[in-house]
Order: structure tokens, then sequence, then C-alpha cells
């Protein structure tokens, strides 16, 4: 079995005076997708600012290519080829979809190649070549999605963490993002993705998670689970319901 890129050891994470995640073990196969589904609240997005490095754990661990990233700033995590695309996307409104774009080439290590990192973008997201003047805050919910992972993909990212890329999003722009999501995993970018979807996440994950209360309380493969009837009563059933 080929090693972890990403290693989580009995991470333990507070905001505040709450104890979020109660000890947290997970693996991310370099050139998989790996999918972390559950309720919200459940701690799905602290994990991920754990891994990104904007929360600092209580107690375990963290290593990236076997080296324990616990304590690195972002911007150094960002350096070493993990991107982050967060809840909410975090674009800079007021800036022009060129200038987001120019910030997810920050890394020292890719800033030579923005040129043909662009071009790669543009290729996946053709909408943003034709929007390249406007300002961000101008776009379209699927737009600024695209924009969002864009900026992410500028840094040549080795594991990219995606945080409910699908949100807020129409049914037809959902179904394309989906595809993205596949289509740079076939381009060799290793995927952590955290989505609504539940379905769809374990539809697309090769190993997934299922988190609890801060705990992660099953595992397997993403068709596995798919056919759990734990999995599809607590999750699947009850979006299938609310639709």
């Amino acid at each position: 079995m080929a090693n972890p890129l990403l290693e989580v050891r009995g991470l333990n994470v507070r905001y505040g005076d709450a104890h979020v995640l109660w000890d947290v073990s997970l693996d991310v196969t370099e050139g998989e997708i790996v999918s972390l589904v559950g309720a919200n609240g459940a701690g799905k997005s602290t994990l991920l600012k754990a891994i990104s490095g904007m929360l600092q754990p209580m107690s375990g661990d963290i290593l990236f290519r076997g080296r324990s990233i616990c304590g690195a700033a972002p911007q150094e995590i960002v350096s070493i080829g993990i991107s982050h695309v967060p809840e909410g996307r975090g674009l800079f409104t007021q800036m022009t979809v060129l200038e987001n774009l120019e910030l997810g080439a920050y890394p020292a290590g890719v800033r030579a190649r923005m040129g043909e990192s662009m071009e790669h973008v543009f290729g996946l997201f053709p909408r943003l070549r034709e929007r390249v003047g406007q300002k961000a805050g101008s776009l379209s919910g699927g737009e600024q999605q695209m924009l969002a992972i864009g900026r992410a993909v500028m840094a040549r990212p080795a594991l990219l963490i995606l945080d409910e890329p699908s949100l807020g999003l129409s049914p037809m722009v959902v179904k394309s993002m989906f595809n993205l999501v596949r289509t740079l995993n076939e381009q060799g970018v290793t995927i952590l993705l955290v989505e609504q979807n539940i379905q769809q996440a374990l539809i697309l994950a090769r190993h997934a998670y299922v988190l609890q209360t801060g705990r992660v309380v099953m595992q397997g493969e993403g068709g596995t689970l798919l056919n759990d009837p734990t999995i599809r009563k607590a999750y699947i059933g009850s979006l299938a319901a609310a639709n």
C-alpha cells in the first residue's frame, strides 16, 4: 500500500472552551479523492482549518509527505503543496479576477510559472478568461467558486482541500463542479473533500470518513459507505426527504 500523502494522528482541537475534535485520525493517499462527511457542526471545517494551519491543535500531529506540519503558518503550508478552498470562498471581492488568480501564485516555487498556471486555470474555467478584468464581487456564485478553486490551483498543489464547493450553487453548476473535481484528480491532484451533497461525495471518493460530534465514527471505501444502511438512514435518506 502506498504511503499516505497526508496523515492526521490523534488530533484534538478546541474553539475557546469548546472541545471540537476528539482524537481524529485519517489518511489521504496520493492520487485519491478522500471525502469527509457528516452533519453540520460535526467538526469537518475545523479539521480542514487545522490541516491548513488556520487553527492550532491542542494535541496530535499532522504529517504531509512524512513531515510534521503542526504549528506551521498557512503560507508555509501552501508553499509545500497544500491549497485550501474554504467554505465561503474567501475571495478578495474588490480585486479583479486576474489579481485574485495572481495572488494564488504567491509561493516562490511557483511564481516563475505563473503564466503557464494561468493558462491551465483558464483551460479549466474558460469563463474566468472572459471575466478577467471584472471585480470578483461582481461574479455570479458559480463564477466565484470557479475563481476560488482557480486561485488555489495557481499554487500547483499536490493536495487540494475543498470545503463545501457546491454550497449555494444551482443544480447545473453543481454538476459541473463535481465534474471539475474529478478532472483535477485525473490530472494528478489529490483531493480532500468536504461536501454537503453526501451521496455525490461518496460516489466521488476512493475512501471516506464519517465525522460525528468531532469523532471519526466510520470509514471505508466511498461505494461501501454509500450503500451502508446506517449512512443512508442517517444522511442520504434525510437529504432525499428534504429535497
